[in-house]
Order: structure tokens, then C-alpha cells, then sequence
């Protein structure tokens, strides 16, 4: 039976959609914990890695939104095992394994000093690699004075710089992470057996970047496909115009906006979300970190505040936006306090159309609690900025707060 494509999708129906697409509310079962997690990172093409930790890092916040059984521990074991590997996307991110070729324009770039990295001393470089050739996998502070009286070459920003210019040109991969440092060593030593490593055309990474982001995210524009891509936008856009024509892609309206979609994920629209699970959302999710796209579908007008001078803060320090019943409903600051085991709500505010019904109280709730044990807390500190109503409604479904 021939499918029905439609001209045009409603607001409701396209933000289903995007949502079916990413993940969200949480929907990897089957097989193992490990390998949904590596299920998720295949789907989504990344999962941004960020260095904040007021709540449970990004990159594992957003995979714990999607996979309900995620451990910490996975990452360290796909990396381990060649499934994934640490490279910049739009930002340092875990890549699946599979698209390590797509990663190659972006190094090949860099190392013939097309990119936007650190200056290059070569003649460091030089000398970093053929230590980690000789000694095996190192990280930044191997390369550190001892204090000994001498002032060896290896001091620590030009070694360091030096280690980052290797691995964005590719020379040099992370085999795992001591903390939240990079312990380097050569790519040809991390690489699996037969991984592909032929650079892809101009043509074929257009293609690659138009439908990985659509398999993802449900809807997508070409700024979306080039979205912090340098020199993309007219491959893309001449790539786009083809598949147009050749019926791999689709033309949808939606509002006034014509978006484009694949064939098949047309068939999300048929699947059930769980829509009345409220999800907290990090706001390095791949579902929110393009903020133009968020306002323009889902209404909600989002800016991380970390980076904002205190004193000109409107919400607060690390706020999530609030996914409930298929919309951005509200947006929360939190912290985890680990030493006293726990979850500070520092406000809630919710979005003028919500109506802060019981219904939603508990879906909160239920979150906050799932999130406190998620960061390794067993209670939540709800004496914060939150409306007073919502504050006695949620309490009442959090038991012990």
C-alpha cells in the first residue's frame, strides 16, 4: 500500500515527530544496557561531551534520558572496544565507530591548517608523537615540568596544545579518559581491524550530514544540516535540491516554514509517546542545542545561563528545559549536592500556557526523584524559587522532601 504523504504537518504532529525521532521520553529496550547505549549513539550520529558537573555531565545525561538502563561505565567500555571514539562535532562529542570516515574532513582540513584550531608548532608535535610512539598511550600531565630545576621542553600548555593539534588532526586518538583527562595514543594503534578510513566527497559528506541529522532529529532545513559546518552550506543545499527531486526526501509545511523529512520516519507518526513522563533535559541534548530550532518548534525561547554574569542571570546558573506531554513546559536549575546526598531545586519556572495541574505536579515529581538517584542523591531540596501551589502539590508526591 502506498504510503500517504502529507503536505503539510501540524505543530503537534511535528514536534511527535522530532520527539519520536530523538528518543525522548525514554524508548531503547531490548538486548543489553551496554549495547542500547551504543544503539543510542549510532541513532542520534553524537552526544556532546561537556565538562560541567553541578548535575551528572551532559553526555551521560543525555543518554541515560534515552536508555533507561545506562551505566556510566558503558562509555568507557564502547571506547574500550573500538564501538565509539571521541571526536568534535559541532563540539567534542562520543561518535559511533561506524562514521569515524566522516570524521576524516574535518581532520584533513585541520592538518593542511584549513580549520580554526590552536597555532602549530610542528616541531612539538613532532616530538609529542614519537614520545607516545615509543612510551605508549599518554596524557597531558606526562608532558609536565617535575620541578626538578630543569625547564624541560615538555612545558605543560605548548604540550598540551600540542596534544590537542594532534588529536583534531587525527594523528592521535583518546583511548579512554583518568577523570576527565584524555589519555592519547596513536590512531593506527586504536582504529579496529578494517574500519574505513577513505575520506568521503564533497557530495557523499553532504549526503551523510542531510540524512544523519533527519534519521535523528524528524524534521531539519539545510541551516540545520550545516549547522556550525564550515563551507558546507552550498554542497548541501545542491544535495538537498537532488534528493528533493528524486523523492528520497519530502517537502512538509509546518506553520508557515517548509521543512524537509524522510519517507519513513513519516511512520513515527503512528508510534505512542509517553506523554505524560516528564523529562529533564540537559541543555547540551541534542534535541535543544540548536536554540533557533527549539524556539521555532516548540516555542520556547531557551539560553544557558553558566556562561552569563551572574548579576544578569534571569533563571539561574545550569537550567534544564522541561519536556512533558510533548511540549517544553518549564525550565528548572538544579544541583546535585553528592556530599549530602541532595537535589536542590533552585527554581522552577514554568512556561505561561501551562497549567500547573496535579497532573503535572506528579510527572515532576516523578522525575526529580528518578534524576536525584540518577546523581547518586536520595533526596530533593524543593525550597528554592518555585511557584508555592506547585512546590506543596509536588511535595506531596516526594516522599521524605
Amino acid at each position: 500500500m502506498a504510503r500517504v504523504v502529507p503536505e503539510s504537518l501540524s505543530i503537534d504532529e511535528a514536534r511527535k515527530l522530532v520527539l519520536a525521532s530523538q528518543g525522548v521520553p525514554r524508548s531503547v529496550t531490548g538486548g543489553s544496557a551496554e549495547e542500547a547505549t551504543r544503539r543510542v549513539i549510532r541513532h542520534l550520529g553524537y552526544v556532546q561531551i561537556d565538562t560541567i558537573s553541578v548535575i551528572e555531565r551532559a553526555h551521560h545525561h543525555t543518554l541515560w534520558n534515552r536508555n533507561p538502563r545506562y551505566r556510566q561505565a558503558h562509555l568507557d567500555r564502547l571506547v574500550a572496544k573500538g564501538r565509539v571514539f571521541e571526536y568534535w562535532s559541532h563540539a567534542a562529542a562520543y561518535l559511533p565507530m561506524e562514521d569515524y570516515r566522516f570524521a576524516l574532513p574535518r581532520m584533513l582540513a585541520e592538518r593542511g591548517g584549513g580549520g580554526r584550531w590552536h597555532s602549530k608548532d610542528v616541531k612539538l608535535m613532532r616530538r609529542v608523537l614519537a614520545r607516545i610512539r615509543e612510551e605508549g598511550p599518554l596524557m597531558s600531565r606526562d608532558f609536565e615540568d617535575t620541578g626538578s630545576g630543569r625547564r624541560e621542553m615538555w612545558d605543560w600548555k605548548p604540550a598540551k596544545y600540542a596534544l590537542e593539534q594532534l588529536f583534531i588532526e587525527g594523528r592521535i586518538m583518546s583511548v579512554r579518559r583518568e577523570g576527565f583527562n584524555k589519555v592519547y595514543d596513536l590512531t593506527e594503534r586504536v582504529l579496529p581491524e578494517g574500519t574505513d578510513t577513505s575520506a568521503p566527497g564533497s557530495q557523499e559528506f553532504a549526503r551523510y550530514l542531510v540524512t544523519s541529522f533527519l534519521r535523528a532529529n524528524g524534521l531539519g532545513r539545510v541551516t540545520d544540516f550545516v549547522h556550525l559546518r564550515q563551507g558546507m552550506r552550498d554542497p548541501v543545499a545542491r544535495v538537498v535540491r537532488a534528493m528533493v527531486r528524486s523523492g528520497e526526501i519530502l517537502e512538509v509545511r509546518v506553520r508557515a516554514g517548509s521543512w524537509l523529512v524522510l519517507p519513513d520516519s513519516l511512520d513515527l507518526l503512528n508510534h505512542r509517546l509517553q506523554r505524560e513522563k516528564a523529562c529533564l533535559l540537559s541543555p547540551f541534548d541534542n534535541l535543544v542545542i540548536q536554540r533557533r530550532r527549539v524556539r521555532e518548534l516548540f516555542d520556547f525561547d531557551y539560553q544557558l545561563e553558566c556562561y552569563v554574569p551572574e548579576g544578569k542571570r534571569v533563571y539561574g546558573y545550569f537550567v534544564l528545559p522541561v519536556l512533558w506531554r510533548g511540549r517544553l513546559v518549564a525550565r528548572t536549575d538544579l544541583k546535585a549536592h553528592r556530599n549530602l546526598g541532595m537535589l536542590e531545586v533552585r527554581c522552577l519556572v514554568p512556561e505561561p500556557g501551562l497549567r500547573a495541574t496535579d497532573r503535572f505536579a506528579v510527572a515532576f515529581a516523578r522525575a526529580l526523584r528518578d534524576f536525584a538517584a540518577f546523581n547518586g542523591c536520595q533526596g530533593v531540596d524543593l525550597s528554592g524559587r518555585v511557584p508555592r501551589a506547585l512546590a506543596a502539590s509536588v511535595k506531596e508526591h516526594l516522599p521524605g522532601c
